[in-house]
C-alpha cells in the first residue's frame, strides 16, 4: 500500500469530529491551528464547535497542547511504531498481548477506548508532527500512521496530514512528487530518480559525508541539522541562495542574496494540506529571484563539459 488518504483543512474544519495530534505540539508550534481549522471551529456539520469535537494528543511528554485535549496518551519514547502497529491490529480484531501494549506505555482499556472512538466517529483526522517523523523509525513511523488512517476507512471516513514546519516544505514535496513520483530522499546519480529514505535523504548523505558539494536554496540546514551534517557542510564547497544571512550562509563558500519569495518575487506556496497559494510581489528588490539565479547557473553549466564520477551523489535541499 502506498500514498495517503487526506483532504483539505477546509474539510477538517467543516466535518472532523475526531482529531488526533501525534508527535506534535500545535499550541506552541502552530498556534492558530486549533482556532482556525480544528477543535474550536463551528461549522455547518458541527454547529456547537468544541462540544461536537473530540481531540486526542499522543506524545512522549505532556506539552501545552495537552491542556486542550480530551485525552492525553503518553507513549514511551521510541515506541510510536509499535503503538501504531498495535492499533492497526486492534481495529482488525487481531490478537495483541497485554505485554505488547504495556511495552508502549499504554493499557488495554485506554487503547480499547481509542479504537472504539476511531471506528465510530463520523470523520476522523490524524495530524502528525516531527515527534513522529524525526525520531526512531522516521519515515517508517509516518508510513505506519498513513496506513492506519487508510485502514480505518473500512469503518468510517479517516484522513491523515503532516504538521509541516518551515515555510513551503510542502511545496518542495509536491514538486518533487510531480517531477519524479517521490516526495524526498531522491538521488539522480544514475541519470534517473531513485528513492530510498535513510540512504538518499539530505541529512543522511551529509552525516555520512557522501557528497563533495552542496547547493542550498532557501533553507537553513546549518541551524537545524545534526552537528555531523553541519561539520561536513563546512568541509565541502557549499553554495547558499537566501534573502538573509543564515547559519548556513556563514559556513558556505558562496552566498548569493536573492529576492524574498512572496514579498519581492512571485511564486507559489503550498499550504500544509497541499493547497497551492499564488504569491504576488508587493515590493521591488534589487536582487534576482532564486529562479533567475538557478537558470543562469544552468545556462553556464550547459556551456561547459560536465563530468561526475559514477555513483557520486549530489545533494540539494530546498524549502522555500
Amino acid at each position: 500500500m502506498g500514498g495517503k488518504v487526506t483532504c483539505t483543512l477546509g474539510e477538517v474544519k467543516q466535518r472532523a469530529d475526531f482529531i488526533v495530534y501525534w508527535g506534535g505540539n500545535p499550541a506552541e508550534c502552530h498556534p492558530r491551528h486549533f482556532t482556525k481549522y480544528t477543535i474550536m471551529q463551528k461549522s455547518r456539520f458541527l454547529p456547537r464547535g468544541r462540544k461536537d469535537r473530540t481531540m486526542v494528543l499522543v506524545d512522549i511528554r505532556e506539552t501545552k497542547s495537552a491542556k486542550a485535549a480530551d485525552t492525553f496518551l503518553q507513549v514511551k519514547p521510541g515506541k510510536d511504531f509499535e503503538l501504531i502497529t498495535i492499533l492497526r491490529a486492534m481495529i482488525k480484531d487481531q490478537r495483541v498481548t497485554d505485554a505488547q501494549i504495556e511495552d508502549t506505555g499504554m493499557t488495554r482499556e485506554v487503547l480499547d477506548k481509542l479504537v472504539d472512538q476511531m471506528k465510530n466517529c463520523k470523520f476522523g483526522c490524524m495530524f502528525f508532527g516531527m515527534g513522529l517523523s524525526m525520531t526512531r523509525g522516521k519515515h517508517m513511523n509516518s508510513a505506519a500512521l498513513l496506513t492506519l488512517a487508510a485502514e480505518l476507512n473500512a469503518f468510517t471516513k479517516f484522513v491523515a496530514m503532516p504538521m509541516r514546519g518551515h515555510g513551503n516544505v510542502t511545496g518542495a514535496d509536491v514538486i518533487m512528487r510531480w517531477q519524479t513520483g517521490y516526495p524526498f530522499g531522491i538521488t539522480f546519480n544514475r541519470g534517473y530518480p531513485r528513492y530510498n529514505p535513510g540512504e538518499f535523504s539530505t541529512v543522511d548523505v551529509l552525516v555520512r559525508g557522501d557528497c563533495d558539494a552542496a547547493f542550498i536554496i532557501g533553507a537553513d540546514p546549518g541551524a537545524t541539522m545534526p552537528q555531523p551534517a553541519i561539520d561536513h557542510l563546512k568541509r565541502i564547497p557549499t553554495i547558499c541562495l537566501d534573502p538573509h544571512i543564515t547559519h548556513t550562509s556563514k559556513l558556505a563558500r558562496v552566498h548569493i542574496t536573492t529576492a524574498p519569495q512572496g514579498i519581492a518575487a512571485p511564486g507559489t506556496a503550498y499550504r500544509m494540506d497541499e493547497l497551492p497559494l499564488p504569491l504576488k510581489p508587493a515590493l521591488k528588490s534589487p536582487y534576482p529571484t532564486d529562479e533567475e539565479v538557478v537558470r543562469r547557473i544552468n545556462e553556464e553549466l550547459q556551456k561547459k563539459p560536465f563530468w561526475m564520477p559514477e555513483g557520486a551523489p549530489l545533494t540539494m535541499t530546498a524549502h522555500g
